[in-house]
């Protein structure tokens, strides 16, 4: 997977349905993995894949699976922020930043 910033749709199961949810989102590829961020915490999507860490995104015609977690790293979450927005004032935002790691 190369290094930059895509579309992809990000499916999570309800933490309260259990339905499956799909979500289409600005990620970040960077060192393997697939991150996604947002300036609170209130979104679905998030607190979906903070309940249950199984995860698919889907991209460049395929879903692959994957397990998320929180980046706790700021210095890391920073850096996801600038890739994501390169140049623009919204990069300097104080971001929480879910990282996936593909399983397939």
């Amino acid at each position: 997977m190369q290094q930059g910033v895509f579309r992809a749709f990000l499916i999570t199961v309800g933490r309260k349905t259990g339905k499956s949810h799909s979500v289409q989102l600005r990620a970040v590829s960077y060192n393997d993995m697939v991150y996604f961020s947002r300036r609170n915490e209130n979104s679905d999507w998030l607190k979906n894949a903070l309940e249950n860490n199984r995860v698919k995104v889907d991209f460049d015609g395929h879903t692959h699976e994957g397990v998320a977690s929180l980046v706790t790293d700021e210095i890391l979450a920073k850096k996801i922020s600038h890739l994501k927005y390169p140049g623009e004032e919204r990069a300097s935002e104080v971001r929480i930043v879910l990282q996936v790691k593909l399983t397939n």
